[in-house]
């Protein structure tokens, strides 16, 4: 009964490594999509989030159902719950990624914004992609030195999205109201993308030692305090 458990752990624990890549895939030619007004590679990211949306139900399904039959305990029960969560963090960052593709794809073939606004998104952009690959390998390796670098990264992304809106608001850069409604929500999603990233950090660290990184917030919180 236990080598069944212990094969269904590692399939767990290989279909969050799947989704980790995935989700920093996305992000990444989300970036790519918004650098290069290539409505190609937007259409293809928004296609792919299907697939990482399946992938976390598949592992919610798992979680549910080894909660209920193998009803684990101590560590093995704190690594379904953290799977659980993660997977439901991975899949808003998946959302985020589609979102910024749609908004690439819906100002084509010109970028949503002029400079330098743009020249600031993709400088977040860069930071999110850093992060989801990041992710990705903390989800593999459990490092709790990576955990801690993701955190650090994220006081960037959010230093960056407070400059973005001294940005768009400076009546020297002249933009559309669309262009102005487009920079707002594309930083809003990248720094979004960043406290996600900082969420699963915060799991990971939770899963390895029972106890949270300090000085993290979840993001999953916040958004249940926005909703």
């Amino acid at each position: 009964m236990r080598d069944i458990f212990n094969q269904e752990l590692k399939q767990l624990g290989s279909d969050l490594e799947s989704m980790a890549n995935q989700v920093a895939t996305a992000i990444e030619r989300a970036s790519e999509s918004l650098r290069h007004s290539d409505i190609v590679i937007a259409e293809q990211v928004i296609d792919a989030d299907e697939r990482i949306n399946d992938l976390q139900r598949d592992i919610d399904d798992l979680c549910v159902m080894l909660l209920a039959r193998q009803q684990p305990v101590a560590g093995d029960l704190r690594n379904v719950i953290s799977a659980l969560r993660m997977s439901q963090t991975l899949e808003r960052q998946g959302d985020l990624a589609r979102h910024i593709a749609a908004i690439a794809r819906g100002r084509y073939p010109e970028p949503p914004v002029p400079e330098p606004v743009l020249g600031l998104i993709l400088q977040m952009a860069d930071l999110a992609v850093r992060a989801g690959k990041d992710v990705a390998r903390l989800v593999s390796t459990r490092d709790l030195d990576l955990a801690a670098t993701i955190q650090a990264d994220d006081a960037q992304l959010d230093a960056l999205h407070r400059q973005s809106f001294q940005m768009i608001l400076d009546p020297a850069h002249e933009m559309s109201r669309q262009q102005v409604i487009d920079a707002v929500l594309m930083g809003r999603f990248l720094e979004r993308f960043g406290d996600h990233s900082t969420s699963v950090a915060r799991r990971v660290a939770y899963l390895v030692s029972g106890a949270s990184m300090p000085g993290t917030h979840d993001a999953e919180d916040a958004d249940a305090l926005h909703a």
